[in-house]
């Protein structure tokens, strides 16, 4: 009994609560982003690129053309996919850079509400503290 209690208080600590939530938000981010890559920003690099897709990159192994990927898949032929990792890598350094501006966003957020939190002296404080100080060098 005392262990389901340990763990009862371990699931409903704040922690891991916010980790939870954090993992569900990150996985719902994520699509969010990987939809801005792939359906916004990936056809507008390929007006650059000539029309090429990232996606549709690969190198097969027994040394014949292709007229796509699907195509080499369909003939069963040994193919590496460098377009999708090529893909990956614009996914992950977008979805990184948006993290970054988020938190950055957050800890600036942070400094101004700690910043607005010091207490101010008023005037009656700061005069007081001259009388007090004035008294104490005499």
């Amino acid at each position: 009994m005392r262990i389901l209690k340990e763990f009862k208080d371990f699931a409903l600590k704040g922690n891991a609560m916010d980790l939870a939530i954090g993992i569900i938000i990150g996985a719902a981010f994520g699509k969010i982003i990987s939809s801005l890559v792939e359906d916004v920003l990936m056809p507008f690099i390929a007006i650059f690129t000539g029309g090429v897709s990232f996606k549709e990159l690969y190198f097969a192994t027994d040394g014949k053309h292709y007229e796509s990927l699907a195509k080499a898949k369909e003939a069963g032929a040994n193919i590496i996919s460098y377009g999708n990792f090529i893909q990956s890598i614009v996914d992950f350094t977008i979805i990184a850079f948006c993290i970054f501006m988020i938190v950055k966003l957050i800890i600036t957020h942070k400094k101004k509400e700690e910043e607005e939190a010091v207490v101010t002296i008023s005037s009656t404080d700061v005069l007081l503290t001259e009388i007090r100080d004035t008294l104490k060098n005499k």
